[in-house]
């Protein structure tokens, strides 16, 4: 992304943060980073996180959310602190807990900062994983860190902890998926909402070429195609999402490149799901493209 292509006061903000944290050595890797179907979500994101706004990505699983908040971190140049959201999330899981530790030989009480303390302590970014995974009685803690307070009370040492400025909060939601629950409308209207789409056509192509190690353009064609029925599957509600992933079909151009085709999508995606009728109408469509 070309930076100049951004307002003058965005590009400032980016400056300011990337020269904060430039003693970090990382730097974009083109070749590994988020290539989007939409050509400003990239750089829409980046002017939401430099404004200082929680971001939301929404979208089906494989769909590059998790990569996209990756390539938002390194463009910053921070790093980035992860939680995995999940029904046994709890607090400690959030903002820490407490353990026996050792000094000059006496037993002492010892707070290990969770990631939210972390990312906010030391201004870096919070990514929140499947935050509907979470439950509902769980994520309200998080309000105050995500709305103008950037605060939060740990119950845990008695201290408000006040984030630095530079401090930015990522999540990813994926809807209507098993073991997910509506997110509350107060949390999600703390966050500015961004649509990651699945990437196809040209794009993907793309993706395949510079990510598996597959390069065989005619076969990647096919994978391509292969990709475009899987997500007309998935919308006609025939075979679940995650047998659309753009995660899996890169295993499967990896497998690819030394197995057959069909072995390489039994293993990278048919293998994957437990209903025979799904297996049998994805290995149907890919034996109509690798015969």
């Amino acid at each position: 992304m070309n930076t100049q292509q951004l307002p003058i006061e965005i590009q400032k903000i980016i400056a300011a943060r990337q020269q904060e944290f430039s003693r970090l050595e990382e730097t974009l890797d083109q070749k590994g980073g988020f290539i989007a179907a939409d050509d400003f979500l990239l750089s829409d994101a980046v002017i939401a996180i430099a404004l200082g706004k929680n971001v939301l990505l929404k979208g089906p699983t494989g769909s590059g959310k998790t990569k996209l908040a990756e390539t938002l971190a390194t463009y910053f140049k921070q790093p980035m602190h992860s939680i995995n959201c999940s029904v046994d999330l709890d607090v400690e899981a959030l903002l820490g807990f407490k353990t026996i530790a050792q000094e000059n030989g006496q037993n002492t009480i010892e707070f290990i900062p969770g990631p939210v303390v972390k990312a906010m302590d030391m201004g870096h970014l919070l990514y929140i994983d499947e935050i509907n995974m979470a439950k509902p009685e769980t994520l309200p803690i998080l309000n105050s860190v995500l709305d103008y307070r950037r605060m939060v009370f740990n119950p845990f040492t008695g201290e408000v902890v006040k984030a630095k400025k530079s401090f930015g909060v990522i999540a990813a939601i994926n809807e209507g998926y098993v073991g997910t629950v509506p997110l509350n409308e107060a949390l999600k209207n703390r966050f500015v909402v961004m649509e990651v789409p699945y990437v196809q056509g040209d794009v993907l192509k793309h993706v395949l070429l510079n990510e598996s190690k597959l390069h065989d353009h005619r076969l990647i064609d096919k994978f391509v195609m292969l990709s475009e029925d899987l997500i007309t599957q998935v919308k006609n509600a025939q075979i679940p999402e995650e047998a659309a992933s753009i995660r899996a079909l890169i295993d499967t151009c990896d497998l690819a490149t030394y197995l057959p085709p069909l072995r390489a999508i039994q293993r990278g995606i048919i293998d994957k799901l437990e209903e025979e009728r799904e297996k049998a109408a994805i290995m149907n469509i890919a034996s109509t493209l690798f015969e």
